[in-house]
This record gives C-alpha cells, structure tokens and sequence, in this order.
C-alpha cells in the first residue's frame, strides 16, 4: 500500500526506532502523508502512538531512522532550522492543553503575543477570524471554565491553527466527550483540512467512526505500522490483529484490549 509519488508526500518516516530503558517502543516505524489528507493512526492502547506523534511534533528524537517532513529531514537539526520546521505545523495537544487563567481570546493569541512582532489590531483580527472558523465567534472573553469541553476543543484547534500551518498534529481530539460532541469535532476536523488545505496528522481512539473523516488508515502493532493505506485498503485487508482490534473497539471489550497491550511488551 503506497501513497503515491515523493511530490505528493507531506511527511515520510522511515525505519523509527525509539527505546526507553528495557523497553522498545518504536520498533522500526515506516510511514508516508500525503500532502492535504488525512491521515489517522489506530492502535492498541500501549502501542506507541503517542510517541510516535511526539517525534513528528519534534518533542522527542528518535534512537534511529529519518523523518522528512516537506522535503526536509529534520532527524537531526537544531536550533533555529528545527524552529523554522515547527513553524510549519499546529498541534491540538490531548486534553486541549488550554491555560486556566487566560481568556479563551488569551489562549488563541498566546502563540502569536509570544512569538511575533504583530500589532494588537492584527493579532485581534487574526484570533476572531480563527474563532469564528471553528465555530466560537463572540467566545473570547470566556474562561476556558466558563464553556464546554466541546468548545474547549474547539479553542485549542484555533490555537493550533492560529500561525496558518500547512500540517496539523491531532492527539486524541475527541478525549473525554460524549459521542455526540464527539462527531462534532470530527465533522469539524475535517471541514477545517478541506478550507485550509492542511495536511492532518491524527491518533484516534474513536474506531471506526473517525474512518468517516479520513483519507488515509495507519493501524500501529507491537511498535510498526502494520497496515497503511486507504480507509477501504486497511478495511477490505483481513488482517486478523486489526479485526480482532475492531473487534475489541466495537464491543468495548477490555479483555482483548489488554491482551493487545500485553502483546506489545513481547
């Protein structure tokens, strides 16, 4: 299952190894993004998928292999060239990751107040023009305790789409909502990739609703990617660790969650 010509790829992960003690947890990771889809990662709880995400924001630097993100192999840069590279993406952390004390307007502007030179009547125009595009026009002035968890999303996507990236991370967006909130925030996932053309990174727990919204399926097992394609590719594949993961999703059966997690450690 391939994505298609080097051009066409947003970001490309070849052989990522990543290991924390005794313990393996990126265990020769290959993936391809194509540039402007969707691109959702599924997996068993324990797999890896968090921290392969924090390699692609950066956070974390692998042990072995390359990450080209645009073009760019940014496995070893520091500096002023990895910032020009983090530059490129936003990044909608689990659980929102809002600041308590600010103003949901507060919270938007901070990436911009902190790390650019624009005039206040910019950074307002730039704030209100990401509130109303995730559906939080006339919002700012609230706390981020003062609104929903809905809407809390909702103020950390604008947060992270604040600097007009052309990639977006998404790290379990949907964590803590009900189902109905839930396909929401998915609908708006996607009507955000399709106005500003981003390339969107996204590890879900929410299988196999979040398959609606995406281009592209990459299931993580025991530390790789063992299926990546179309949403169709991975699901017509009967592969049976991923029906069995399904399977396990579907019915919210904890038992072979677990023993999906215990593989992992083999």
């Amino acid at each position: 299952m391939t994505a298609g010509n080097s051009s066409s790829i947003a970001i490309k992960v070849s052989d990522l190894r990543r290991r924390f003690g005794a313990q393996q947890v990126l265990r020769g990771v290959n993936l391809e993004c194509p540039r402007a889809q969707v691109t959702t990662i599924v997996g068993p709880s324990g797999c890896g998928k968090t921290v392969f995400l924090k390699h692609l924001t950066l956070l974390l630097r692998p042990d072995a292999g390359r990450i080209v993100i645009n073009g760019i192999d940014v496995t070893g840069l520091r500096g002023r060239a990895l910032n020009s590279v983090r530059e490129q993406f936003g990044v909608l952390f689990q659980g929102g990751a809002l600041f308590d004390s600010l103003t949901v307007f507060e919270n938007v502007a901070f990436p911009l107040v902190e790390k650019t030179r624009m005039t206040r009547g910019q950074i307002r125009t730039a704030v209100e023009e990401k509130l109303a595009a995730v559906g939080l026009e006339g919002m700012g002035q609230k706390f981020p305790s003062e609104i929903s968890g809905g809407m809390q999303k909702r103020a950390a996507l604008a947060r992270a789409l604040i600097h007009n990236p052309n990639i977006l991370y998404l790290d379990e967006p949907t964590t803590g909502l009900d189902p109905t909130r839930t396909g929401a925030i998915h609908q708006l996932i996607r009507q955000t990739h399709e106005r500003f053309g981003l390339t969107v990174v996204m590890v879900s727990h929410d299988v196999p609703q979040v398959f609606e919204i995406s281009d592209r399926i990459a299931f993580m097992h025991e530390g790789r990617m063992a299926l990546n394609g179309t949403v169709a590719d991975v699901t017509q594949a009967r592969d049976p660790v991923f029906e069995r993961f399904l399977a396990g999703r579907a019915s919210g059966d904890e038992e072979l969650m677990a023993a999906e997690k215990a593989e992992t450690r083999v």
